[in-house]
């Protein structure tokens, strides 16, 4: 590996750089632990890929600013090093792919000439503070949340408190009660507020998605701007402490919250207040860089399509505060756009607004500061870029992660159903294309990049199995979340499991249903009215896997043959384990066994409780690379290696447990009883994994 040398005049940054560098070095000699070299690089953004041999960088931009000059750069950089697209994710950061390791110090070294970073954007970190992306414009904020969210990004950069967690701590933003910021699902989040005119804000804790979704706790009601950073720096501390550090897939703050509960908490972060360096931190929001509007004259334009300009008005026009202007939505596919496209915007926004955009947590931009004279030209000009299709935070724009295309974790195409739900949008559905009620999010996988677990209509990619052996791609359909506002929030039910292929059709239905029964009401509040199991009714018959064709094996966006193949998640800190999964899914069914016996269904209730009881003896089994092809199989090996030889004790044998359900009448009594002892007997399970994990 060559050597570069930076010309980066801050000293700090520097070391840090030549640091990453030397410690390539090291781990290509041998010298460095691949874990550790791991938990290094992605503590600088260095995230490795799907692919082999290529790296994704994740440029770390505050509340999703970034000035045209920092826009320019990025793009020098993703040409030089990257493909020339750029990604912008659900946390308002960019992304570039296929870079190789070798190259990264001298790109971050290039990243910083325009203050740029990438440290602490990826691992186990205070990862990007996200905000509003009207902050600062929002007609309904108190003031602008930008000077704060700055300040805490500043404090925390670097601060040995947070460089080597148990997990990441994800920290939000929201310029008013709307909370666009979605503090809710947040490891601490932040809504604006003002009382007896002292700025403050609204704290929620603990909250977050991921395959055990968590709607955060009120910390404080009202907490003064000054006291924000101080109580996140004992916050900061309480989890460094306490945190989960063994089992990964536990040791998001939520988990802590959960273990402890809030008022738990509490007491921790009042014994950490000696050690806390600041018992106020004032921040000086008069100190942050004033806007500069740009005074350059227009040339006059004619609108062609005038009808689809009043349409894109509609939709995209966000107001502003600030009399005379609006912002301007761009709804970006995917989140994805190109260098070219990129410069262009620089210099548009340079030179007729305020010099910078915004990225936005639905993977959009957001020009602020257009003088509304100034809106046709604008117009025109972002056509000429293929930015001003029409639906910016509409039903129509749908988030998706990079699932399959880049992502280690990925289990099924979150980009490629994306793209073709957004199609029968606009063909089937063109009055979703102004609807701003509608909220549709993807995910790859569980871990919920895509946010699908708080969406009014969520998909996570899944596999499925026939008869037969084979796999196909596969959606879990979610319904029913959403963002209701001041800290509230739904997440979204677990509704149906259908081929990927059928995605499409399992939205039709779900457009369909809310078109003729809707009446006026909200998605979330419609969901909320007919309940889970009247929307499985209609969705059930595309769970049918005996009716597959040749097309279900073959994902969208591809024309391969589908393969599930997962890998290592570095920037969830993570590994995909077989093992935890299956636990998981014991746990899903012990709930559906709660609710159908709540609801009298006693027959469900038991075999749901049988599901669970065998799916747990799998999942040790397999840890145990024992062969799982059968119920029978699982069930009779089970007593062979661990009850007969007494690892675990189950009275009487597993089998005379799990096979009670063909010995008894489906009852309540029994349901009851056999339901307690499924609970029991995954309590067994799970204490003896962790024992097992232990001594690994």
């Amino acid at each position: 590996m060559q050597s570069f040398r930076t010309e980066i005049e801050n000293p700090v940054i520097e070391k840090d750089i030549l640091e990453l560098e030397r410690k390539i070095n090291e781990f290509h000699n041998g010298k460095l632990d691949e874990e550790k070299f791991r938990s290094l690089r992605l503590a600088r953004g260095v995230y490795g890929q799907r692919q082999q041999g290529v790296q994704m960088i994740r440029i770390k931009l505050p509340y999703g600013k970034v000035t045209s000059k920092q826009l320019h750069r990025i793009a020098d950089v993703s040409d030089e090093y990257s493909t020339g697209r750029l990604h912008i994710t659900t946390r308002q950061d960019l992304q570039i792919h296929y870079v190789d390791l070798n190259r990264t110090p001298e790109l971050w070294s290039e990243l910083e000439k325009d203050e740029v970073t990438l440290r602490e954007a990826c691992g186990n970190t205070v990862r990007n503070v996200t905000a509003s992306e009207t902050a600062g414009i929002d007609v309904d904020e108190p003031f602008d949340v930008s000077p704060y969210a700055h300040a805490l990004f500043t404090y925390f950069l670097r601060n040995p408190i947070s460089q080597e967690m148990g997990r990441k701590f994800k920290v939000s933003f929201s310029a008013s009660d709307a909370d666009t910021g979605l503090s809710y699902m947040h490891d601490l989040g932040f809504i604006a507020k003002i009382k007896n005119g002292i700025r403050g804000f609204k704290v929620m804790l603990g909250g977050g998605l991921g395959s055990q979704p968590r709607h955060a706790d009120v910390l404080f009601e009202f907490l003064p701007s000054e006291k924000i950073i101080p109580l996140m720096d004992g916050v900061i501390r309480v989890f460094d402490r306490y945190g989960e550090r063994k089992s990964r897939a536990k040791a998001r703050m939520k988990f802590l919250l959960k273990d402890v509960g809030l008022e738990g908490f509490k007491s921790l972060l009042e014994e950490e207040q000696k050690a806390v360096p600041y018992k106020v931190f004032p921040i000086d929001a008069s100190s942050y860089p004033e806007i500069k509007v740009a005074t350059a004259t227009v040339p006059p334009v004619e609108i062609e399509d005038k009808e689809s300009y009043e349409t894109w008005k509609s939709t995209n026009l966000v107001p502003q505060k600030q009399p005379g202007y609006v912002a301007i939505g761009i709804k970006v596919l995917l989140g994805d756009f190109y260098t070219d496209k990129a410069r262009i915007l620089a210099d548009l926004v340079q030179n007729y607004a305020a010099g910078e955009i915004r990225l936005s947590l639905r993977q959009n931009i957001l020009i602020p500061f257009v003088r509304e004279e100034q809106v046709p030209f604008f117009y025109t000009e972002l056509k000429k870029l293929g930015f001003v299709e029409a639906g910016y935070n509409k039903a129509l724009d749908i988030t998706a992660c990079p699932g399959t295309d880049t992502c280690n974790l990925g289990i099924a195409s979150s980009t490629g159903i994306a793209e073709e739900l957004e199609r029968i949008i606009k063909a089937e559905y063109p009055q979703y294309i102004s609807n701003s009620d509608v909220v549709i999010k993807i995910s790859g996988c569980m871990n919920a990049c895509g946010q699908h677990n708080m969406a009014n209509i969520g998909f996570q990619g899944m596999s499925i199995r026939t008869k037969d052996k084979l796999v196909a791609p596969a959606l879990q359909v979610l319904l029913g979340g959403g963002n209701i506002g001041d800290g509230q929030g739904r997440f979204a039910d677990k509704v149906v499991k259908v081929p990927s292929k059928r995605g499409p059709e399992a939205l039709r239905l779900i457009l369909n249903d809310f078109d003729a029964n809707g009446n006026g009401r909200t998605y979330a509040d419609y969901y909320l009215e007919k309940g889970e199991h009247y929307f499985y009714d209609f969705l059930k018959p595309l769970t049918d896997i005996d009716t597959l064709t040749p097309l279900d094996f073959i994902d969208w966006g591809t024309e391969k043959r589908y393969e599930k193949a997962i890998g290592i998640g570095e920037c969830a800190g993570v590994v995909i384990d077989l093992i935890a999964t299956l636990l998981l899914e014991s746990k899903e069914k012990i709930e559906k066994a709660k609710e159908s016996l709540d609801e009298g269904k006693w027959a469900a209730s038991i075999y749901h409780s049988y599901s669970s009881m065998v799916n747990s003896a799998k999942a040790l089994l397999t840890a145990e690379k024992t062969k799982v092809n059968t119920h029978a199989s699982i069930i009779k090996d089970f007593d062979t290696k661990f009850v007969e030889s007494g690892r675990i004790i189950v009275s009487g044998g597993f089998e005379a447990l799990v096979l009670q359900l063909n010995k008894n009448e489906p009852t309540k009594e029994f349901a009851t009883a056999y339901l307690q002892e499924t609970s029991v007997f995954l309590q067994k399970v799970e204490t003896f994994r962790e024992k097992e994990l232990a001594y690994v």
